[in-house]
């Protein structure tokens, strides 16, 4: 027990004097130390330590103690990539170079680790020794460069594609992890814009890159950045992506991307009409600040008009005082009469016309830009949290706002009850209509082409 104790503690100091003593009194001591299952091996407490010498006295005696886990599942190489210690793990490899393959905890290995961490001195060792851990992926099917990304550690990365090119396994750059994404992918929805120039400042990893691959959500690369837009650099990144998917390869992207036009471009030469400046412009404004933009208009115009509906202005949609046909106004003569059907159509005429056009008018503009304002507004949330109580929300408000029109209709007269109705339902529809109609046609228009396509419709002469 006593020796035991004694080859842990050489361990932490580092002491190789004490560890040779040690082994020639008991040859077998680092397998009883093994033996009594320990929180970690004689060789992880070295390489925590950094002791070197120590380590490769270990391993001179027993190399199977590299391949051991400690209890929080690393290896001894593990600890020493995630600690940057270069010179141990050049020994370790030395001694035993199929350790840079073997997998621990999440099945990542060394390259993994020093991924991760950004240590670049380690990566080029294990690169150096071993390049085919590049292929290695985690549980979670990451290669290195998806944990570089995913850690923001960029000359982690830089090295990493340098070594794809060396190597030539440009076909890693594609690979998708456990969601479907792409180091593009990830570089995109974490606005790193010096890795998505890394990947298209070469010209072979340029070629490679596949911009257009969807994840399992069915999103681009480029629709991330749409989506995330905020900033002149994520319109350049935004541009090269683009520019890569139209098969443009004659220039070097990079410098072009970085000679687009943007915002401070814009700003530091404004233009004398303020209207043509203050215009919406694609190179300048971000389509998440047009979104911001447009669903605070929309919010105001649906709270307006729901309010304007509800209790509408005095004088509209009230019900008319009808006078008794019994009574005639004192002193003045009886009117002449007339055809009776002449006066049933100037009546109705006037009625719809007349009187009741302003009205009319009203409640059809009104109810019209109510629906105009939240189709904008279901539009532009598509994909958003809580998408489905949103919708929820909108339809029931639209519900509300046709129960309340609905009692100062019932008022009304008959003839413009019914047609109060027509235009409510005219307008609740229209939005919806000019938006997808056309959409609809189009649709029909190809599917009659392609039917008419498929064989000669017209009658064959025998």
């Amino acid at each position: 027990m006593e020796s035991k104790k004694s080859v842990i503690d050489a361990a932490r100091e580092g002491d190789t004097e004490i560890l040779n003593k040690l082994l020639q009194e008991n040859p077998s001591l680092l397998d009883d130390v093994a033996f009594g299952n320990p929180p970690e091996s004689v060789l992880h407490v070295a390489s925590k330590g950094g002791h070197v010498r120590f380590v490769i006295e270990l391993m001179k005696h027993n190399k199977k103690l590299a391949r051991e886990f400690d209890r929080g599942g690393f290896r001894p190489l593990d600890v020493a990539a995630i600690m940057g210690n270069v010179k141990m793990v050049k020994q370790i490899l030395r001694l035993d170079p199929g350790l840079c393959f073997l997998k621990g905890k999440g099945q990542r290995t060394a390259l993994h680790y020093a991924a991760s961490k950004g240590k670049v001195e380690v990566i080029d060792e294990l690169l150096s020794t071993c390049p085919d851990c590049l292929k290695d992926v985690t549980f979670s099917q990451e290669t290195a460069l998806h944990l570089a990304l995913k850690c923001y550690q960029f000359e982690a990365f830089k090295v990493l594609v340098k070594y794809l090119e060396i190597h030539m396994l440009h076909w890693i750059i594609n690979w998708r992890d456990f969601n479907g994404n792409t180091v593009l992918h990830l570089a995109a929805s974490t606005k790193q814009h010096e890795c998505i120039e890394v990947l298209f400042s070469s010209r072979d990893i340029y070629a490679t890159v596949k911009v257009n691959a969807k994840n399992f959500k069915g999103v681009t690369a480029a629709d991330i950045l749409d989506i995330v837009m905020e900033s002149s650099d994520d319109f350049r990144s935004r541009q090269l992506i683009l520019q890569h998917a139209s098969g443009d390869h004659s220039t070097n992207s990079v410098s072009q991307a970085k000679h687009q036009p943007n915002r401070a471009d814009y700003q530091s030469q404004p233009s004398k009409d303020w209207f043509k400046y203050f215009k919406f412009q694609v190179q300048r404004d971000s389509p998440s600040a047009t979104r911001n933009a447009l669903l605070v208009v929309a919010a105001l115009i649906a709270t307006v008009t729901f309010q304007a509906g509800v209790t509408p202005p005095s004088g509209v949609l009230d019900k008319p005082n009808q006078p008794n046909p019994d009574q005639n106004q004192a002193g003045l003569p009886s009117p002449p009469a007339y055809n009776p059907i002449a006066v049933s159509g100037l009546a109705a005429a006037s009625a719809i016309f007349g009187s009741h056009a302003t009205s009319y008018l009203f409640l059809f503009s009104n109810s019209l830009g109510l629906t105009a304002s939240l189709s904008i507004i279901i539009y532009l949330t598509g994909g958003f949290p809580f998408q489905r109580e949103l919708l929820i929300s909108i339809f029931a408000m639209m519900s509300t706002y046709g129960f309340s029109v609905s009692g100062i209709l019932k008022k009304q007269r008959r003839e413009k009850e019914v047609v109060g109705y027509i235009l409510l339902t005219v307008a609740f529809l229209l939005p919806f209509l000019m938006r997808w109609l056309p959409t609809w046609g189009k649709m029909a228009w190809k599917k009659c082409n392609r039917r008419f396509s498929k064989g000669n419709l017209l009658p064959v002469e025998h």
